[in-house]
């Protein structure tokens, strides 16, 4: 179920600078997201500052992995999904029962798009971010 937003950090973590686009930081991607989750669930601003500090968390141990640049994909996205499983552990653990349902929806459309072949996020492959 987290495979969307396995492949959403994975797009955000190989974002590099093409034409004029340039990779974000840790920072930038974890408030991006904590902003998309907090539009979807409507978190409250404890939750949403620690849903930034878990997201943040996960984006600099993204940025590890990859500087580490194991040739082995399948183990690169053992990696990944084990970040991502323990990012949605620790975001299931802060939301009311009504955001989880909500997450939980999400999620699962998400994995949906990506096995159609889109980003999970609304936009194309290539699209702007």
């Amino acid at each position: 179920m987290i495979c969307g937003l396995l492949f959403s950090v994975i797009t955000f973590a190989h974002a590099q600078q093409d034409g004029g686009r340039k990779m974000r930081t840790p920072e930038e991607r974890a408030q991006r997201n904590a902003e998309g989750l907090s539009k979807k669930l409507g978190l409250n601003d404890d939750q949403k500052t620690k849903v930034t500090a878990i997201f943040l968390d996960q984006a600099n141990a993204v940025d590890k992995a990859r500087e580490a640049g194991s040739g082995d994909k399948d183990a690169r996205r053992a990696e990944m999904q084990k970040l991502n499983d323990e990012t949605d552990a620790k975001i299931s653990a802060l939301l009311t029962e009504d955001q989880k349902k909500t997450y939980e929806t999400w999620r699962a459309e998400r994995k949906d798009k990506m096995k159609r072949g889109g980003r999970g996020d609304g936009q194309k492959p290539g699209g702007n971010q």
